[in-house]
């Protein structure tokens, strides 16, 4: 399994390379988002159902389906976005702070995508291979999870959408729907979309599978990232620069990630 989750990651970053080149033809970083988003779907895939021990399981058709339609309606989503839009204010953001550094650091950045999407590609190699005979009701309830996160991201861009579209909001923070309870609820079902896998990793016993456990890196590194990095911190910078003090005050009122009932 080790084996397949290295090439898997070497071939995100062949990937992602293609990307890199890709973003700085069309100086526009956004793309690479995209990229990754369409690249994780066949990576799931043959994580899933790269045959290790005869023909792939029932389990192991399931999870490739399920990250390969999470892939196409992510990346199909965001290249709707990026599609002649002006450039994502992360990616922006970076252009302006790392200057003439930027290509250089753009693409040591991609590669850390890739090695980050290897990582949660293991997740989901584990969660395919639970030796558990035919399907259990953990099985069920993993498509089910991935389902309702999807779900509630289409429904938070769907919202965002919405409110972008009316000239009336120009400059302002839309706090309306999902957005009302969660500064951020696109990221915060695309992290529970990564809960699919523990659940079908572990099954109905916690200690049937031990490698089962592995699978948990897949929710806990998404919130890191979302969190820490690459999603919330430098997006509420770049949508402070823009907003000023209506964003400040939003994020005075609405919780940054788990959806809250907002403050008074």
């Amino acid at each position: 399994m080790i084996l397949l989750a290295v090439a898997v990651a070497a071939g995100l970053s062949v990937w992602m390379a293609m990307a890199w080149s890709y973003q700085r033809a069309v100086a526009n970083g956004g793309w690479t988002d995209v990229f990754w988003s369409f690249g994780m779907g066949p990576a799931g895939a043959v994580s899933a159902l790269w045959p290790l021990d005869g023909e792939a399981s029932p389990r192991q058709w399931i999870a490739g389906g399920l990250i390969l339609f999470w892939s196409l309606r992510l990346g199909g989503h965001l290249r709707r976005r990026v599609s002649g839009a002006p450039e994502d204010p992360r990616y922006a953001g970076f252009r302006k702070a790392w200057g003439k550094r930027f290509q250089p650091r753009m693409f040591g950045f991609l590669q850390s995508q890739a090695a980050a999407g290897g990582l949660l590609c293991l997740a989901i190699l584990v969660a395919a291979r639970n030796p558990a005979p035919g399907l259990a009701w953990s099985d069920i309830a993993a498509g089910l999870i991935l389902a309702g996160g999807i779900g509630g991201e289409t429904l938070a861009d769907l919202q965002l959408a919405r409110f972008k579209a009316d000239p009336r909001n120009k400059g302002k923070v839309c706090d309306l729907g999902l957005w009302g309870w969660s500064r951020h609820p696109n990221y915060f079902f695309e992290w529970t979309i990564w809960l699919a896998w523990p659940v079908m990793a572990l099954g109905t016993s916690l200690t049937a599978w031990p490698w089962g456990w592995l699978a948990m890196i897949g929710p806990a590194f998404m919130a890191w990232l979302l969190i820490k990095v690459s999603g919330v911190p430098p997006l509420e910078q770049a949508m402070l620069r823009s907003r000023g003090q209506a964003y400040a005050d939003y994020q005075a009122r609405v919780s940054a990630f788990f959806p809250m009932p907002p403050k008074a």
